[in-house]
């Protein structure tokens, strides 16, 4: 970036001149300067698994940002759940103010056993920078049913539910309108899959995890603990069978929860999807592509895919995604943009170059 303006897409420099590598993040403010926590990559395709942990970076401004070096490293420990090589996609920290400390939480996925894990890793920290000391992983939520759980949707599986769950999974892709609604049934005992995943924090200082769980076909919305280290047991299911990803969860003043997501493509970018409600626990309704442009930028969200929604003052926000190179990992781009309102709701339009003051 130059001057003061963003450039999405572009080659993006910290203040040392080198490219920043924090991919799939977040931004935390704290202490009035932001920190952007994100997955280092390494060239090629080695780089889509964790060769070396999260990175952060600091700024003032949001535009000029210097290298704070590794927050979390990964362990040359095979054994260990953050070993070389693993999956960690997408941390996340949050601060928590009665306890004092600065709280990551990641997708992982244990060496070795692909996207089979879909587990949540927890890391802690006194300092904003780390370095950040691994607690734990795990599937959330294991042996609670969801709150919004219609009656009778709750229950052990018989054999013949198991066995249509388990000859469905193979052709999932190809079978979504087949989609079986009682996964959540299957992962009671063990805990619910997590995947793709972010926080939030609501004004009264609750935070929330949402995650892609059920082999990706649904989201759910799960309160944590008042130190934010566990799942509450408190958590919903949202958009059962539509196959949503990538969230990014945002409030208005008015009350007003936003949650931009994208479809499950693999690497590939698809639509963007807008959703609305005005309680965190919903009824949560689809409102369609917020994106505005071109039939191909409409189609790709600007050839990215969400990650985050940074809220600033004033109640203005600023969206974040990632625009991937799995071929070449390092040198995935970035696509901030920021999100208009229009007839009341968010939008998203192309900016070649834009600064906070447009916002």
């Amino acid at each position: 970036m130059k001057g003061n303006f963003f450039q999405p897409g572009a080659l993006w420099l910290d203040d040392a001149g080198i490219p920043i590598n924090a991919h799939g993040g977040g931004i935390l403010l704290h202490g009035g300067v932001y920190y952007w926590f994100g997955e280092h990559k390494v060239g090629g395709e080695p780089g889509n698994s964790a060769q070396v942990g999260v990175r952060v970076y600091s700024s003032e401004d949001l535009v000029h940002w210097s290298n704070k070096g590794i927050a979390l490293q990964v362990s040359g420990d095979a054994n260990h759940d953050l070993a070389r090589g693993c999956i960690l996609e997408r941390p996340k920290v949050i601060y928590n103010a009665r306890t004092r400390q600065f709280v990551m939480w990641f997708h992982l996925e244990l060496l070795g056993q692909g996207y089979g894990a879909a587990r949540s890793g927890v890391a802690v920290a006194d300092c904003v920078t780390g370095p950040y000391r691994y607690l734990s992983s795990f599937r959330p939520n294991a042996g609670v049913w969801p709150k919004n759980a219609a009656a009778g949707e709750c229950g052990a599986l018989d054999a013949g539910e198991q066995r249509l769950i388990a000859e469905w999974l193979p052709n999932a892709d190809e079978m979504r309108d087949c989609y079986p609604g009682n996964i959540f049934c299957r992962d009671f005992a063990g805990g619910q899959m997590a995947r793709d995943m972010t926080l939030f924090v609501d004004d009264d200082q609750t935070a929330y995890q949402v995650y892609a769980s059920e082999e990706n076909g649904t989201l759910h919305i799960s309160q944590l603990s008042e130190d934010y280290l566990r799942p509450a047991g408190n958590y919903v299911r949202i958009f059962p069978g539509r196959f949503n990803e990538a969230p990014a969860l945002f409030k208005t003043k008015s009350g007003d929860y936003y949650l931009i997501t994208s479809d499950c493509t693999g690497w590939s970018p698809n639509p963007a999807r807008l959703s609305h409600a005005k309680s965190i626990w919903g009824p949560w309704e689809e409102l369609g592509n917020p994106c505005r442009g071109s039939r191909e930028e409409v189609a790709t969200t600007f050839w990215s895919q969400s990650t985050y929604v940074l809220p600033l003052a004033g109640d203005r926000f600023i969206y974040l995604g990632d625009r991937w190179n799995p071929m070449d990992a390092i040198d995935g781009r970035y696509v901030w943009l920021p999100i208009e309102f229009e007839n009341g709701l968010p939008v998203l339009r192309w900016r070649e170059k834009w600064s906070l003051e447009q916002l």
